[in-house]
């Protein structure tokens, strides 16, 4: 195929204004974090293992920072995690007052924070936190450690915000255990919701709090962590099980799923919970009422497959409007948690690190917490000027267009952008080339999926 050189030569230009934004980003935000250091060592440190985190380094552990940023040990690397003065929560508290400035999160009445947690596997048992669990990046138990994070997502894009790592039992309780693994006093041990909650608190204190919060049911069913939101205005839509348990308006107290055998053929309604890589994500609803009228059992159904079924519980505060549309997006904006997963962990290594001790856990984290951040607020920047997609089909019998276009610049193409601009042995028209050919090829691939989607859309349910 032909390309026009001006059609390239514009999306070059842009591609190349990504790069330089994502550098001007990543600055900004180590400028905002320098107060945090005792001493000017540490900082100019930071500074190293950020630009590493978003450099191509294979695996992002000490010995490799350290290689690629020119120390002649690991030990600057070391010191920096395991020993150096600073304060990893006040680095955490600025990452998350930069996204949610960036990402207009004041402005958007259905900004939202997302609770989930992400496992590490790890080997042996010297890990802080480390014990055999459910790790569901992995789908099995496996040995590893588990970490509680708070996405923000907003119309505009989404990045994480907070972490905090799962202490288990048998870990809080042994001093021994603590004392190797350099385990503050303060660290006790907590559920995974009671660390939402913590994420929460500090979100709150720092006034960022977003208007809706959402998780899936190891957070819906935790009353504690559903107080909280009411009582600081918060409305949510988490995840609960089949055996969560609702009050009708009638008095009667019946699980989840014996409601759901309440609702007349007449009453599921089709909404879309937002846009998805292959169309919109169209469920059936049902909205079944409670005997408060600011509580609500919202139920999505797979239109291909009727018992495919979830529940979601439901809160909207006073003066806050309470429609089926507002709470089917809060219940879509679940989804980018598990995007912020996989590129954190394929792009900026949040997985990768090789400590023991739990603060160099934590700091870990942060740092590749706030690389991710920068190129997350740049894609979010550059949506509408990088996207020249051609538009999506709307009968299932369209012919592809002759020109795709491309795609949005995706998190992980900001990255490789923002690596261009000091990559050396290959030219950047190298690069940038490669670039615009696989947006291109996205943006190709994902109308012939939409229009997939409009096929099996004319299909007839499977009962």
């Amino acid at each position: 195929m032909i390309v026009d050189q001006t059609e390239y030569e514009t999306a070059a230009a842009c591609m190349v204004a990504a790069g330089e934004l994502t550098r001007e980003y990543q600055d900004e935000l180590l400028g905002r974090v320098g107060w945090v250091f005792a001493r000017r060592e540490p900082r100019l440190q930071a500074g190293k293992y950020v630009r590493a985190l978003t450099a191509e380094v294979p695996r992002k552990n000490g010995w490799q920072i350290a290689e690629w940023a020119g120390d002649a040990t690991p030990d600057k690397t070391q010191r920096l995690l395991n020993h150096a003065v600073w304060d990893e929560k006040a680095v955490m508290g600025v990452v998350a007052g930069f996204v949610a400035e960036y990402l207009g999160a004041e402005a958007d009445p259905l900004a939202v924070v997302v609770l989930d947690e992400s496992g590490q596997e790890k080997k042996g048992e010297s890990t802080c936190g480390v014990k055999r669990q459910y790790v569901g990046c992995a789908g099995r138990v496996s040995n590893a450690v588990n970490i509680v994070y708070a996405t923000l997502a907003t119309v505009r894009g989404h990045a994480l915000a907070g972490a905090r790592p799962y202490l288990p039992r048998e870990w809080a309780e042994d001093q021994r255990r603590r004392a190797r693994a350099g385990v503050p006093e303060r660290v006790v041990f907590k559920t995974k919701p009671a660390l939402a909650v913590d994420l929460l608190t500090d979100l709150h204190t720092a006034r960022l709090l977003p208007p809706w919060a959402t998780g899936d049911e190891v957070y819906g069913r935790d009353k504690d962590l559903r107080d909280f939101c009411e009582q600081h205005s918060m409305g949510y839509v988490f995840g609960v099980p089949c055996s969560f348990t609702v009050t009708l308006t009638s008095g009667r107290r019946v699980r989840a799923d014996q409601a759901l055998k309440l609702v007349p053929p007449k009453a599921w309604n089709r909404a879309s919970c937002g846009a998805g890589s292959k169309g919109d994500r169209t469920y059936g609803w049902a909205w079944i009422a409670t005997c408060s009228d600011r509580h609500h059992l919202l139920v999505r159904r797979n239109p291909t497959d009727p018992t495919d079924v979830a529940f979601f519980y439901a809160y909207a505060p006073d003066g806050r409007p309470a429609t089926l549309p507002v709470l089917v997006s809060v219940a879509g904006r679940r989804w980018p948690v598990e995007e912020d997963f996989q590129v954190g962990k394929d792009q900026f290594g949040l997985d990768h690190s090789q400590v023991r001790l739990y603060t160099a856990l934590l700091r870990h984290l942060v740092l590749a917490m706030l690389a991710l951040a920068a190129c997350a607020v740049t894609a979010a920047a550059m949506r509408v000027l990088s996207n020249t997609a051609a538009a999506a089909p709307t009968h299932p019998d369209d012919e592809p267009p002759e020109d795709p276009g491309l795609i949005p610049l995706t998190v992980a193409e900001v990255k490789r952008l923002a690596n261009m601009l000091t990559r050396t042995g290959q030219r950047p028209a190298h690069h940038l080339r490669w670039s615009w050919w696989r947006r291109r090829h996205q943006a190709r691939a994902r109308w012939f999926h939409h229009r997939n989607r409009l096929r099996r859309s004319l299909q007839p349910a499977r009962m």
